[in-house]
């Protein structure tokens, strides 16, 4: 068993809360707010207003658009953030420098803007973008926006004004780069985060994120440690050390001192939390690099792991490592999901959290325990020098995988019987296997790495999945596209023994015969799976077949399935409706930038939304002065960034 408790805290805790599946923190967005990121502090990205339903959404209308075309030098145009909404007001990040800035949400009035000149170390930032947005946190009588800049610095803004807290931090900043318990270089390391904190109570839980680790250019590289600190003061309540020190649980899983220099391992993506245990829950990324871990033998907590919180302390409460020794760039790449659901009679307080390999696991987020089996299974050895992997790996044994995983001959494209065996000559290039096959050496005589499914953009990826919770329903958006994992040694570029390389076989367009893709559809697709009994209960692909695809003259006459597009979907969930944003065509195609109402029972499409560019960040909704409201962050390579506010006309927009 890979989970671990707190036993006497964990039995206070059952005693003395109890719950009801009427928990407050399961039950979507309250008195039309979007208080978090995903919606609540559960991350289900549900909204119970129903002003926009089934028989109306198709007159939905434009009828503000925010654009981000003068923040900052250049216009940015993949826009990841999602606004939060608090007393008719939206707060959001825009600009490559991510200022904060807060808007009008039923004109989209700019209010204010608060931006951080970090010079040379905003340079130096890893992830120079507007980031996912901001947090909030209010005590009824102060209201405050907590802002995490590309540089790393944490700063906290009044919401009605936007001006910093002289009492939190230094004049209303907290350098992260300090308080680590690692020497950082506070201008040149390369460390910062993208996406929000997760506040719980009084406490700010802060992650982390690193350049992509595909090539690092050094095996030591800053840990992604977790820290807490007090929401009024900025002062350091905590650190939770993702890489284990001496003494701590987990260190002996990192071999040889690799714990000393070894990075990452941190939460690049959102938090979720329970509010009323007091709990936060961490979906942690693998440590340095992505795809060779010889310089860090062992399992390596708490890399690729689930772990539960004490928000109030940064105790340990439970954990479960999903990929051991992490070497196919398998983060957890979204927040879990709280739902409250009940199985075989039994109601449980779950977490459930997507992954990039396409499983869903669930678990009680109280104790840790799997709600269904996971087994240890085998997996294939690496015979790349100085790896060492792990001999098995985690196998959910339900729910069933929401996308295509691993490589064989019959998961390549068959259009036609001429095409399937050009796709089976291509992938003789490369070894394919199960699910977990390792990483290769790029051989220019022999194979030119593994082909690896899903990829390392997934299954599912940062926008994660949505719940209703009414229903226990889990929406997955998720995408299927291979990626090559080949590694070459390359002193030149990286003191580590192997990199990620380029293969010397590339095949044109999208890897596949004559341009086409490799593998077969769906590329795309949104998987309805009941928590309760882990059933599958639809699936759709998410968008039309790619022109590119459509049109092609090797297909003409050849009878097309709707394809859906290997792109990052955004979801939102209201009573009645389930929306979707196409994420972009994928494969180079011209983005369509359509946005798709579904029956959230059936997943049949009830209305196409032409929006002005293809959906970047993820959808919210909101209500303001007895209007719904929904806003969809939008961008393209010829389209800077901006936020789009949909609603009813107003002559029809008054509750039903």
């Amino acid at each position: 068993m890979n989970a671990h408790t707190h036993g006497s805290r964990l039995i206070a805790l059952l005693l003395v809360c109890g719950w009801t599946t009427d928990s407050a923190a399961q039950q979507g967005t309250e008195n039309g707010a979007w208080r978090y990121y995903a919606g609540d502090a559960a991350s289900t990205r549900y909204s119970s207003l129903q002003q926009i339903h089934r028989d109306n959404v198709g007159d939905l209308e434009i009828v503000w658009r925010w654009k981000t075309d003068n923040f900052g030098a250049r216009p940015e145009t993949n826009y990841r953030g999602t606004p939060i909404m608090v007393n008719g007001v939206l707060y959001a990040t825009a600009g490559y420098r991510r200022a904060a800035v807060a808007i009008d949400a039923a004109t989209g009035e700019t209010l204010w803007m608060y931006r951080l000149d970090e010079g040379e170390r905003g340079d130096n930032a890893p992830r120079r973008n507007s980031g996912r947005g901001v947090a909030y946190w209010s005590d009824g009588v102060e209201a405050r926006i907590v802002l995490i800049t590309p540089g790393y610095h944490m700063v906290s803004l009044d919401a009605a004004s936007g001006v910093p807290d002289p009492r939190f931090g230094t004049g209303g900043i907290v350098d992260l780069k300090q308080g680590l318990d690692r020497s950082v270089d506070l201008i040149h390391d390369r460390i910062g985060s993208s996406s929000p904190p997760m506040i719980v109570g009084d406490v700010i839980v802060v992650g982390a994120a690193l350049p992509q680790g595909d090539a690092p250019p050094t095996k030591e590289m800053p840990p992604g440690h977790i820290r807490g600190y007090d929401v009024r003061t900025g002062e350091r309540l905590w650190i939770f050390h993702t890489i284990p020190q001496p003494g701590e649980f987990g260190h002996e899983t990192w071999g040889e001192d690799s714990w000393r220099y070894t990075g990452n391992a941190a939460v690049w993506t959102t938090f979720s939390a329970d509010l009323e245990l007091g709990y936060v829950y961490l979906p942690t990324e693998l440590g340095t690099g992505d795809y060779y871990g010889g310089h860090r033998p062992g399992n390596n907590l708490f890399s690729n792991s689930l772990v539960c919180l004490d928000a109030t302390t940064g105790e340990r409460v439970w954990h479960y490592q999903l990929v051991h020794h992490g070497i196919w760039d398998y983060d957890l790449p979204a927040a879990p999901i709280l739902a409250n659901i009940t199985v075989d009679g039994r109601p449980i307080k779950a977490v459930a959290q997507v992954t990039k390999q396409g499983f869903t696991y669930v678990f009680d987020r109280v104790t840790g325990e799997p709600v269904w089996p996971i087994e240890e299974r085998p997996v294939p050895a690496s015979d790349v020098p100085g790896e060492r992997t792990a001999r098995t790996q985690p196998h959910p044994t339900w729910p069933l995988p929401f996308d295509r995983q691993g490589v064989s001959t019959d998961d390549l494209i068959d259009f036609t019987p001429e095409l399937h065996a050009q796709a089976v000559e291509i992938a003789s290039h490369y070894r394919i296997g199960p699910l977990y096959h390792p990483p290769s050496l790029i051989d220019s005589a022999g194979t030119q790495g593994t082909l690896n499914l899903p990829g390392s953009l997934g299954g599912a990826n940062w926008p994660g999945a949505a719940l209703d919770p009414r229903t226990g329903i889990l929406y997955v958006p998720s995408s299927t596209n291979p990626n090559i994992l080949g590694l070459v040694a390359n002193p030149e570029r990286s003191n580590m023994d192997f990199i990620q390389g380029r293969p010397d076989f590339r095949p044109t367009g999208r890897g596949g015969p004559q341009g086409l893709p490799l593998i077969k559809p769906p590329w795309g697709r949104i998987t309805a799976i009941d928590l309760n009994t882990g059933e599958h209960v639809w699936m759709v692909a998410n968008g039309d077949t790619p022109a590119s695809v459509r049109d092609h003259p090797a297909l003409a006459g050849v009878e097309l399935p709707r394809t859906g597009h290997p792109t990052r979907a955004g979801l939102l969930v209201t009573a009645t409706l389930l929306f979707a944003g196409d994420g972009g065509a994928g494969f180079g195609d011209s983005p369509t930038g359509m946005f798709r109402a579904h029956d959230k029972r059936t997943g049949k499409i009830l209305a196409e939304i032409e929006l002005p560019a293809h959906q970047t960040g993820v959808p919210m909704t909101y209500a303001v002065d007895g209007r719904q409201y929904i806003v969809v962050p939008v961008g393209g390579r010829d389209h800077p960034a901006e936020l789009v506010a949909f609603s009813l006309p107003a002559s029809r927009d008054r509750p039903r």
